[in-house]
């Protein structure tokens, strides 16, 4: 609160001292050279990022230089004459940083996640809450309080300080877990693991594992004796053995899924009635993708346990076909040919297998010829690919005169009445 005072005052004097305005000059430069600095680290990124933002301003490299740099100066000035705006400036800026750091990697990991918006918002507040308590000197006084509220968890006594500092601490090492875990993933995994399903086995697991080594040094670094967490594993046990064995049963699926490859990512897959390619494996079900847009959740209990028909686990390629109806008095030899050319012209065909052309059944209607190709597992552009198939095979029987079968005429029942 002394910091405050001395500002409010220094503003309400007639001219202000030369110190502030030496500290004002002195933080303005700052400001500017953290934000030059991160304009310039930054302006070859097209895509947002954690450091950098979607703008220069808003990542979280901006906000953390200008705290280094801050805490730096007031360091070196502090033994000449005493400060005021800088003091005041650290713990503003710090709360922007760690805001910055929540915010980014949230938005990064969990895209589009109203909890990370609500985590966001409540680190937010939290975040400026501590810093008004730094600068108004009240901090020291609410800590002091929190130590003489104790809670006590079976034989473990704890301080609301320790307690409070605890879920603090496991916080932030979760966040710098996930960012790491997603740097990795996105610098390395991405370049030296070509396979979607290995890359997603990869991340999981490591995701996994440096969450697990941040959070149990997070524990012990506020003093919690990881012995206790024995006894939780021991119920959460129990829990699954009883009342959470299908979810656990869906999330053991989905490793093994994943490293078996049985079902990747990418795959034209037929499972419990849905059909469709498969766009996403996560750690409880898979997404499935039909041809109409419409994506399924799977749970990955289902992929273990029923039948799935896999069209793309040996070959990529999947078979189409179509029919053609030409007039009676068509040369059989001479559509074939003709239906065949015109596959060849289409270069969404495969040339491996070779396309088909079979005369399938005549009838007093016509001739009726099947084409039978072969189109890569792209579900998006199987209509576009048949589209064009029609519009060759059509425009190469009218290239050569070969009619269509005339329609059927229409026949109107009449009624009459007798009077």
């Amino acid at each position: 609160m002394e910091n405050l005072n001395l500002l409010l005052s220094a503003l309400t004097q007639e001219s202000l001292p030369s110190g502030l305005i030496r500290e004002a000059l002195y933080l303005l430069a700052i400001v500017l050279f953290a934000w030059l600095t991160a304009w310039v680290m930054g302006r070859h990124y097209k895509t947002e990022s954690v450091l950098f933002g979607k703008q220069v301003i808003d990542g979280l490299l901006f906000p953390l230089l200008a705290l280094l740099l801050t805490y730096f100066v007031q360091v070196l000035l502090l033994k000449q004459h005493a400060l005021i705006l800088l003091k005041l400036a650290v713990p503003i800026l710090f709360s922007l940083a760690l805001i910055r750091l929540c915010a980014r990697v949230l938005m990064a990991v969990f895209p589009r996640s109203p909890l990370a918006v609500l985590t966001e918002r409540l680190v937010s507040w939290l975040a400026w809450g501590v810093a008004v308590l730094w600068i108004t000197d009240l901090l020291p006084l609410v800590v002091q309080e929190m130590e003489q509220i104790h809670l006590n968890f079976g034989r473990v006594k704890l301080d609301l300080r320790t307690l409070f500092e605890g879920i603090l601490s496991s916080g932030l090492v979760l966040v710098l877990s996930l960012w790491l875990s997603a740097a990795i993933e996105h610098r390395i995994l991405t370049q030296t693991v070509s396979d979607l399903s290995m890359r997603k086995v990869a991340a999981n697991v490591l995701r996994a594992v440096i969450l697990l080594l941040g959070l149990l040094l997070a524990l012990s670094a506020v003093g919690v004796d990881l012995t206790a967490l024995s006894v939780l594993g021991g119920a959460l046990g129990v829990g699954l053995g009883l009342g959470l064995q299908k979810l656990a049963a869906n999330y053991v699926s989905g490793f093994v899924v994943l490293v078996e490859r049985s079902v990747r990512i990418g795959d034209h897959i037929r499972v419990d009635g849905v059909e469709g390619q498969v766009s996403d494996i996560k750690t409880r079900y898979t997404l499935i993708r039909d041809p109409n847009g419409r994506e399924s959740i799977i749970p990955n209990d289902i992929l273990m346990t029923q039948r799935v028909d896999n069209f793309s686990l040996s070959d990529a390629a999947v078979s189409l076909q179509t029919s053609v109806t030409v007039a009676l008095d068509s040369s059989v030899e001479q559509v074939q040919a003709i239906l065949l050319n015109a596959l060849h012209t289409v270069p969404d065909v495969n040339t491996e297998p070779a396309a088909q052309v079979h005369f399938s059944r005549f009838s007093a209607d016509g001739l009726e010829f099947t084409l039978h190709f072969w189109v890569a597992d792209r579900l998006h552009s199987r209509l576009a690919v048949m589209s064009r198939v029609h519009s060759a095979a059509w425009a190469a029987l009218q290239a050569e005169g070969i009619a269509l079968p005339p329609p059927k005429p229409v026949v109107i029942a009449s009624h009459s009445s007798l009077e």
